[in-house]
């Protein structure tokens, strides 16, 4: 225990070890004793009273005693730490972090608990090295996906990044000690889809229950989200639809949001006739009253019945950037309509557009589509002649 010591002024004052300090020359070598010992100074935390009785001796000692207590109980937190298995870790993890996690986020790191890195999910973090983390990367990255298609394939490079990119800060919190550098992963291959011409894409949606998402999401660049959070009382207003709210796929089930995925999500198109004459015969506030699943698995039975290369149904907007670059729309109107953040996919918006020209925008893409769609209806005519 330790013992305050009275000075001079009256005052209490007691002294604990903290924690040694390497000594060095003058020359800023490591000073070393005869005996060939690294030369060390011990440091000390002093505690003071200024009372003056033996009240201030207690207070004293009881600040000392305080900090020993404390200084224990964190080496016994760190040792609990690292005790922790990488499953307990990212639960954890997961735990401290779910107020500023998307629901999306959040569904994904329980499939990755689920399915991604069993092998070391409960071996304990103090068990980690570079070589311990490489080879269950390496084992990870032959892991057949759990797909529901005939031929399943091993998980591609790019889910194996997302499954590391929780695993990775979960261990770097715990282990500084790993040199993450060190480690490397498979290169994700660029992904270049053949895209669909809009004409096909419009014969084989039409009349279908998917016919109205396939086109918000074609023709108005909408991603699924946003068709999922679309209803008539509160996206329409007069000739125009605009982005309010997204539902997105939680763990628990569907989440809505009030704002999309950027500000510049949240934006506003004017409605084409087609696509209000759907939206017309919709019984019900909610334009598309599909899950997300619903809407994918629906599409990529359509294309499955027509024998056409699959696209992925957020391919669409893709379609519908490739249609603006095809019709020369200037980039800061394509980027508006698209509600593109990033310079990677389209220059990013520096300056207001005018409605007037915007308007003009919006008439060029819709008499493009329109083209489309009545090109199909014709050929149509002329093979049943």
């Amino acid at each position: 225990m330790p013992t305050a010591k009275k000075l001079p002024s009256g005052s209490w004052r007691c002294q604990v070890y903290s924690h040694s300090i390497v000594l060095t020359d003058k020359d800023g070598n490591i000073a070393y004793d005869e005996n060939g010992n690294i030369k060390k100074k011990r440091i000390y935390e002093s505690f003071t009273s200024d009372d003056t009785t033996k009240r201030g001796k207690v207070e004293a000692e009881s600040m000392a005693n305080d900090f020993i207590l404390n200084r224990k109980d964190k080496k016994k937190k760190k040792f609990r730490d690292v005790d922790m298995t990488l499953l307990q870790a990212i639960d954890k993890y997961i735990d401290q972090h779910s107020e500023s996690l998307s629901p999306t986020t959040l569904k994904d790191y329980d499939s990755i608990k689920r399915n991604g890195f069993q092998d070391i999910m409960l071996l304990k973090l103090k068990e980690f090295d570079e070589d311990v983390l490489q080879d269950a990367i390496n084992r990870e990255s032959k892991r057949v996906s759990k797909s529901r298609c005939k031929n399943p394939k091993p998980i591609s490079p790019k889910r194996l990044r997302n499954e590391y990119g929780l695993i990775r800060p979960v261990l770097k919190k715990y282990r500084k000690d790993i040199d993450f550098e060190e480690i490397t992963l498979p290169q994700v291959a660029p992904r270049n889809p053949e895209l669909l011409p809009p004409e096909i894409i419009f014969d084989i949606i039409k009349g279908t229950d998917i016919e109205l998402a396939v086109l918000l999401a074609m023709w108005l660049s909408f991603s699924q989200s946003e068709i999922r959070g679309l209803t008539k009382s509160n996206s329409i207003n007069g000739d125009y639809l605009t982005i309010r709210e997204v539902i997105v796929d939680g763990k628990d089930g569907p989440v809505k949001k009030e704002i999309g995925k950027n500000k510049y999500r949240n934006r506003r198109h004017k409605i084409p006739a087609r696509i209000k004459e759907l939206i017309n015969k919709v019984e019900g506030d909610v334009l598309v009253p599909m899950s997300g699943s619903a809407i994918y698995n629906k599409w990529i039975r359509l294309l499955d019945e027509h024998e056409l290369p699959h696209i992925t149904f957020h391919d669409l907007r893709h379609v519908n950037a490739s249609v603006m670059a095809l019709l020369r729309i200037p980039d800061k109107y394509a980027q508006e309509r698209g509600g593109w953040k990033s310079d990677k996919v389209m220059k990013r918006v520096y300056q207001q557009t005018f409605s007037e020209e915007r308007e003009n925008v919006d008439k060029k893409i819709d008499a493009y589509f329109e083209k489309k769609m009545q090109h199909e209806c014709n050929t149509k005519k002329k093979k049943s002649t």
